[in-house]
């Protein structure tokens, strides 16, 4: 995402159009999971596994493209949804369509729980929408001692309207975990939990606009820019997250049969 990999910059149209270039073809992206609606592409060497790309699909019925957008963006509702996420928030604001925030989810045990600041751009074009994001350094925010600091190369949602109140939704993700992982993490990444995940953001859509009449149902910022109080941050605060800045675990030593019983489930 980054240009030339040092300066930090808000997407723009060129790179939302090569990031719906890549979530909709199928040249170098191999099929490694594909059953009830999900389908699951990787890229790249196998044995280079901390940097493959990984690309979900999944067709939700009776989910309109704009409320799959409003799911992915609305934080109070994420914590309803979202089991694997520790924390979440919203640092600051750049533009209209532009914000630096924080996540950390749980990695399957014994794995370390991980962390991003990123920024995160956002494009509604008509019937579709778009969300891509990428690391970024801020310096009140710097890396914890409790959670390894992960590196999002690019990733982002495309939300696709299919015909009146459905949608396919895209994810498609580049993320350097900074540690060297143990083969079956990156085979079950693909097989369990990315399907695991979409079903997930398809529930979720199905029961938002229920949820949303009961929560503030006016309050959209990433819709209504007014809206937004967040304190402005200026692109010179930031730096690009570069990974090899990070410390890196080595995790390969990791036996599969200890994984948590939880992540199991596809």
């Amino acid at each position: 995402m980054s240009r030339g990999g040092e300066m930090v910059y808000i997407p723009d149209d060129s790179d939302f159009s090569s990031f719906r270039d890549q979530c909709e073809s199928l040249e170098g992206w191999h099929c490694r999971y594909n059953k009830a609606g999900v389908t699951v592409w990787s890229q790249g060497q196998e044995e280079s596994c901390a940097v493959q790309k990984i690309k979900t699909r999944i067709s939700c019925k009776d989910v309109p493209a704009e409320t799959l957008y409003d799911v992915l963006h609305d934080i109070r509702y994420r914590k309803k949804w979202d089991s694997n996420m520790i924390e979440t928030y919203d640092i600051g604001r750049l533009t209209v369509n532009a914000d630096v925030g924080y996540y950390s989810w749980k990695c399957p045990s014994p794995l370390k729980n991980r962390d991003f600041v990123t920024l995160r751009s956002w494009l509604p074009l008509g019937n579709d929408y778009m969300i891509i994001n990428y690391s970024v350094k801020h310096p009140k925010y710097p890396p914890r001692k409790d959670f390894v600091r992960a590196v999002s190369l690019q990733t982002g949602y495309l939300i696709k309207a299919n015909g009146a109140g459905a949608c396919v939704l895209y994810y498609l993700t580049q993320v350097d975990p900074r540690g060297s992982l143990p083969k079956w993490v990156v085979n079950r990444v693909s097989q369990f939990v990315a399907p695991k995940a979409m079903k997930k953001i398809y529930k979720a859509g199905l029961k938002y606009p229920e949820w949303k009449r009961k929560h503030d149902p006016g309050y959209k910022p990433w819709v209504y820019p007014e809206q937004n109080t967040l304190p402005s941050v200026s692109l010179d605060e930031l730096s690009v997250q570069h990974a090899d800045s990070l410390e890196n675990i080595d995790e390969t030593g990791l036996p599969e049969d200890h994984l948590s019983t939880s992540d199991h489930e596809a």
